[in-house]
């Protein structure tokens, strides 16, 4: 079946993925926002998997958007505020064509740029494809 394919490739990348929302948790109500989040950023996985890269640059950007994950998480028990806003809506307000957030706690120069590159190729991502072209 063709739908498999990629569901194979995502699995092989991250075999993880579905535990993503628990190990981000703070508290068990967060689940669900990860759930959220991991929904959000599938299709970007997808996206990346399709671009026939090197296995390291898609390690690297999976791992930034598990930092992304995390991060997203963090923020909401900052600014419970934030919990009204979808996650769509909340991961722009977060990245855009420049830059994502600054991780806590702080990592160096180096890594924050090269998380910045995932961030802008995410933001690119959800700003010109209302829907990933079929799958």
């Amino acid at each position: 079946m063709p739908c498999s394919v990629p569901a194979q490739a995502l699995t092989k990348l991250c075999p993880d993925l579905e535990s993503w929302p628990q190990r981000w948790r703070y508290q068990d109500s967060d689940i669900a926002l990860g759930e959220r989040i991991v929904e959000c950023l599938t299709p970007f996985l997808l996206h990346l998997l399709d671009q026939g890269l090197a296995t390291k640059t898609l390690q690297r950007h999976r791992d930034h958007l598990w930092m992304l994950g995390g991060e997203i998480i963090r923020r909401l028990h900052e600014d419970t505020a934030l919990r009204r806003k979808s996650i769509n809506t909340l991961i722009l307000q977060l990245i855009d064509d420049e830059c994502g957030p600054l991780i806590w706690p702080r990592i160096t120069e180096q890594q924050q740029n090269s998380f910045d590159a995932t961030c802008r190729k995410l933001y690119q991502f959800l700003t010109t494809s209302s829907k990933p072209s079929a799958l």
